[in-house]
């Protein structure tokens, strides 16, 4: 029975909100849950409303799900006025699968490819659209900075994450999850709700539970486009070795003299003995500027790779 807090027994979701016999299903589907792709699959139907309604859909949304799987969410996204509905699945049989599924829906279309490395031009045709995604669980992060590219064609994304993931994302600066991907999230996006998803919501059941996180693009980014490349390449530098002091982080990944870097991180006002996890998303966009008027960055910078 589950323990009372504050004299409440938390809420138990019955037996019949979840997605059955789903091992039924993969084997009918021919499909074998690969760790190797990180699948694995939600089947708490109570969750997955709440993902979608975490969506706001209104009529003529162009909304983008990835990785839908056996289609938990796509069913319940696709029942919604919307304009069109892209699926983006890497799985062949399960793309397949998804084809036979929604046939008879014009406003639905799947496209077979591996998100991290598609033309994002392509699938987000018609921006700006809304992304939704119980993403695979080892290639998160990599789907997470692709969408970060692709900013300026997306309005709202609600995203299942790693626990551990979500945490990084939505954490604050000098928090003890705090990195570069939280960075990075700062700087293209407010996150406006976050739940906890448990492990017994999907199978095969993963050793860690889930994060949900709503993100909203922001209006205004606090760095030009032609700072953008320079802004990420300070992050990616100042966090090349996280635990040192910025002065140390900064030289290595930059590959220059500790002295040098001191320097530059007095100009941008900032204190170089602070590590990386102290400094906000507005002390690295301040801090790129710098180095980039003094030719220690280029704008034309690779971006991240956090």
């Amino acid at each position: 029975m589950p323990r009372r807090k504050n004299g409440v027994r938390p809420r138990v979701e019955p037996p019949s909100q979840r997605v059955a016999p789903i091992g039924a299903i993969l084997k009918a589907a021919g499909v074998r849950p690969s760790k190797s792709r990180g699948q694995n699959f939600l089947v708490q139907a109570a969750v997955a409303h709440r993902i979608v309604a975490a969506a706001e859909l209104s009529g003529g949304d162009e909304v983008v799900e990835i990785g839908p799987g056996l289609g938990i969410l796509s069913e319940r996204l696709a029942a919604h006025d919307i304009g069109r509905l892209t699926m983006v699945e890497l799985d062949r049989v399960l793309a397949e699968r998804l084809r036979r599924t929604f046939a008879a829906n014009p406003r639905v279309r799947i496209v077979e490819t591996d998100f991290v490395r598609a033309d994002l031009s392509e699938i987000f045709e018609r921006p700006p659209v809304k992304v939704v995604g119980n993403l695979p669980f080892n290639v998160a992060a990599a789907i997470f900075r692709r969408l970060c590219d692709a900013h300026q064609m997306v309005s709202t994304m609600v995203l299942m994450f790693q626990r551990e993931v979500g945490e990084r994302l939505r954490a604050a600066p000098a928090s003890k999850s705090y990195s570069a991907l939280s960075v990075f999230a700062a700087l293209y996006w407010r996150i406006d709700l976050h739940f906890r998803v448990a492990a017994g919501s999907f199978f095969p059941r993963p050793k860690v539970d889930a994060e949900v996180l709503r993100f909203r693009a922001r209006e205004h980014l606090l760095f030009t486009p032609e700072e953008e490349s320079a802004v990420t390449a300070t992050v990616r530098a100042s966090f090349s070795a996280p635990r040192k002091k910025m002065r140390n982080s900064l030289a290595g990944g930059l590959r220059i003299e500790p002295r040098e870097a001191a320097a530059y991180l007095e100009r941008a006002g900032i204190d170089s003995t602070l590590r990386p996890e102290s400094l906000s998303a507005e002390d690295f966009v301040r801090l790129a500027r710098v180095l980039m008027e003094t030719g220690a960055l280029k704008p034309d910078m690779e971006s991240r790779d956090a």
